[in-house]
């Protein structure tokens, strides 16, 4: 079902632009703005604030753009491991090098790359010769003993004081990096170190969009983010600092709330005097602000939680996740009196797969209507059912074949006698395919063919684990997919 739109896009766009122009004019014209989550492709939002754009921050730069600058950060340690967004299953390296070029193409200036924790190993020399060669300007940020409790240290030239000083020629310096632990904050206060040195008074500020500050702590948008970041122990929390200071009840994070006596004392030292009360008061985000339907954002939220879930339990399942972090999605459920029923494909899924004896697929489309896919001799669940949605919303009679014996025939003859599959079953790309080639000689499988864009937004669910190639079509299609995470 097409999620109720509940967020005001445009609102937010100029509510959030305007928000950080005031910022940067308390300080001296100079703000470096620290950039929680994703800057680019921010499903996550999209999801709980249905109506939020996922290149949202991005299109509120774009209003900024004669202002703005943007600086890449990202560890040594992250390159030398090759660590991976798991979104997107690619290293962050390969991603810095892909946002760099998304940001370029989109109008956006790119002043320099950041390697924090910097060591000189191959493959990092490496890495900073690709960003050389595409004319970027690169700096090292460098483990400082005790960094962040030994404040004495931390702020003198033994410590930022050995950092490379991050040039830059704009007001509004944007500290992005490929994923979470990458080193933001101690490169925005690194710089802030530098810049007093310099006599220029520049600020810092932190745009998160979640937790949502002015939301209460139990609202599902909030509950959401914590399903979302169960991997990193993160905890909503009342901000207390903001409280005492201000007597008002806001809604932060454990990391933020426990590392803030520390940025207070560290500004303390560079300037004399913080800037901020609270963790609350560095934030800039007004996404609570642009919240027209809070019952939709709520529905949203609540789906998002169970999605996580089986997100959590694929996982475990893969060996890529503890099972502490299904453990904390349940409690965050039971909190919301959620089942895995609430997710009305999940239901339909495994009722079909109870009639069939057999695996299946759900989908829900965007009026609600669920259709389902069961195991044939041709098709793989997910294949049929995707067979069936399409067909539905080209409004096809049942008994309509889109899909001839001819087209699907040299598929299976590949894959069994060829590529030594002994399933001869069709998955969801090989239907596809299949259906691209009937449709040049078939009115009905073009116009089935042309009901694709329609499945986007839209839930599935499948009673088994899907192969990666399987997941990545669906998610080439937009849907919103969920799997038990047992073999097929």
């Amino acid at each position: 079902m097409q999620l109720k739109q509940g967020f005001d896009n445009e609102k937010y766009l100029q509510m959030q632009s305007e928000r950080i122009r005031e910022r940067i004019g308390k300080f001296d014209n100079k703000l470096y703005l620290e950039f929680g989550g994703k800057l680019f492709d921010d499903f996550h939002a999209s999801r709980v604030l249905p109506g939020f754009q996922a290149d949202s921050k991005l299109q509120m730069l774009l209003k900024m753009a004669d202002q703005a600058e943007i600086v890449m950060v990202v560890s040594a340690e992250d390159i030398e491991r090759n660590k991976e967004r798991e979104d997107l299953g690619i290293t962050y390296d390969i991603d810095v090098l892909r946002l760099i070029e998304e940001y370029r193409k989109r109008g956006l200036f790119i002043g320099s790359v950041v390697i924090t924790k910097y060591m000189d190993t191959s493959s990092v020399r490496r890495f900073e010769e690709k960003l050389v060669t595409s004319g970027l300007r690169v700096y090292h940020h460098y483990l400082i003993n005790g960094y962040p409790t030994n404040v004495p240290l931390v702020i003198s030239e033994d410590g930022y004081g050995k950092n490379d000083y991050i040039e830059t020629t704009r007001p509004l310096i944007i500290i992005t990096a490929p994923g979470p632990g990458s080193g933001k904050m101690s490169t925005c206060l690194s710089q802030l170190y530098h810049e007093h040195k310099r006599g220029i008074n520049a600020g810092y500020a932190k745009f998160e969009t979640f937790p949502i500050w002015n939301l209460p702590l139990d609202h599902p948008v909030n509950l959401a983010y914590e399903a979302a970041t169960a991997d990193l122990n993160d905890i909503n929390m009342i901000d207390p600092y903001h409280l005492k200071a201000h007597g008002e009840t806001t809604v932060n994070y454990n990391r933020d709330v426990e590392i803030f006596p520390l940025l207070y004392a560290m500004f303390e030292k560079i300037f004399g005097k913080s800037p901020y009360e609270s963790p609350t008061d560095m934030g800039v985000n007004m996404a609570g602000y642009c919240i027209f339907d809070d019952e939709a954002c709520k529905y949203a939220s609540r789906q998002e939680i169970i999605r996580r879930y089986y997100h959590a339990l694929a996982g475990v399942a893969e060996g890529k996740k503890e099972i502490e972090e299904v453990n904390k999605i349940q409690v965050l459920m039971s909190q919301e009196g959620l089942s895995v029923e609430n997710r009305a494909v999940v239901k339909a899924a495994q009722e079909r797969e109870k009639e069939t004896g057999d695996v299946a697929t759900a989908i829900e489309l965007e009026d609600g209507t669920i259709i389902t896919g069961k195991t044939s001799d041709l098709l793989g669940p997910s294949a049929a059912c995707l067979i069936k949605a399409i067909k539905h919303l080209a409004g096809l009679p049942k008994e309509t074949k889109i899909l001839s014996p001819e087209s699907i025939a040299p598929i299976q003859k590949l894959k069994t006698q060829y590529l030594g599959s002994r399933n001869p079953r069709l998955h969801p790309d090989e239907v596809l395919v299949a259906l691209s080639s009937n449709a040049s000689k078939d009115a009905d499988a073009a116009l089935a063919l042309d009901q694709l864009p329609k499945l986007k937004n839209c839930a599935v669910h499948t009673t088994a684990k899907l192969s990666a190639i399987d997941r990545r079509t669906f998610k080439r299609l937009g849907c919103d997919l969920t799997y038990d995470p047992k073999d097929l």
